[in-house]
């Protein structure tokens, strides 16, 4: 679905939305006890907003330490074609470490989050990867040294 369709959503599909938001292991049962609706119509609501797109994935969130992933780092970058430039925004993509990659405004081109173990598997990252990847001028790094909110949830409006 091309992401400049309006899709409307009302006041059950934000209600849906926001109990798999809070938990997406709520059963169906439980959503149309709370809907005050027959589990087809909560069904039938969810499989349509996977096919518009509005619900994108199912995931479970692990806690990073637990994998020994304790470094973040938040990484500015120029790239010689400048902002938009999607090749190495792209290959950028493909290291299993970097977490996200904006296009941003500003000075910058972009704004890459990693996640890893250590400041060495950083490095090596930066070495072995980031510095591969042709047009890249630039590199800033933040390292994160401690971690007050790190959400995926949206604010989903009552309607």
């Amino acid at each position: 679905m091309n992401s400049e369709t309006e899709i409307i959503l009302d006041k059950t599909d934000l209600h849906i939305l926001r109990l798999m938001q809070e938990n997406a292991r709520i059963s169906n049962a439980d959503m149309a006890r709370e809907l005050g609706m027959a589990p087809s119509g909560v069904l039938e609501r969810v499989k349509k907003l996977e096919q518009k797109n509005v619900i994108q994935q199912y995931t479970t969130r692990i806690n990073p330490a637990a994998l020994q992933q304790k470094l973040l780092a938040f990484v500015f970058m120029k790239a010689a074609d400048g902002p938009g430039y999607s090749g190495a925004t792209l290959e950028l993509a493909k290291i299993p470490e970097v977490q996200e990659v904006h296009h941003v405004a500003g000075d910058d081109c972009c704004l890459v989050k990693v996640r890893t173990y250590d400041s060495a598997s950083l490095m090596s990252i930066m070495r072995n990867q980031f510095s591969k990847i042709p047009n890249i001028i630039s590199t800033r790094t933040t390292i994160v040294l401690e971690t007050v909110k790190e959400e995926q949830q949206l604010v989903i409006p009552e309607k």
